[in-house]
């Protein structure tokens, strides 16, 4: 077992999973502007957790691009996105604290972000510390949730979120 902690996010683990945690880029502003110049968007970027129980890849996005194509029918791909402070108090994010415990039923192919044959998905919004994340799980195989699940639980399970500290 291994303990991966950054960016007041911590989890424990076991042997034969990787992990990360990163902010994209140096976490600059990232600002949005209109064709008429009018500034629509800004927002800093925020920590994103990729745990898995293969080797990660380098390259990969947010929600696991590049990761989960290299997926076979035992593996476990978790991504813990955070979004703006301010998104804590929206509607999306009404759910007080990451799920924990998810069940076999929960999971389904038309969950997944970007559909592969045979694979399932479970994706969760939720506030946590005054904190606003989307838990996003993508499994190898639909057909093996049930044997899946628990492994996913046990990680899951150990999963830290503090408050914030300045960055």
């Amino acid at each position: 077992m291994s303990s991966l902690r950054a960016h007041d996010v911590g989890v424990v683990l076991p042997a034969g999973w990787d992990g990360r945690i990163s902010v994209r880029r140096d976490g600059a502003t990232d600002t949005l502007v209109s064709a008429t110049g009018t500034k629509v968007f800004a927002a800093r970027s925020h920590p994103v957790v990729h745990l898995a129980n293969f080797g990660l890849p380098q390259d990969r996005g947010d929600f696991g691009s590049g990761a989960v194509e290299l997926m076979g029918d035992a593996d476990i791909f978790v991504v813990l996105f955070e979004h703006e402070p301010a998104s804590a108090q929206t509607a999306l994010f009404r759910a007080d604290g990451m799920p924990r415990v998810l069940e076999p039923r929960e999971f389904d192919p038309s969950n997944l972000r970007r559909g592969i044959a045979g694979q399932s998905g479970y994706q969760a919004f939720f506030h946590e510390q005054a904190r606003a994340f989307c838990l996003y799980v993508v499994l190898g195989a639909h057909a093996r949730r049930a044997r899946l699940v628990p492994t996913l639980n046990r990680v899951l399970a150990t999963v830290t979120i503090s408050p914030q500290t300045a960055r």
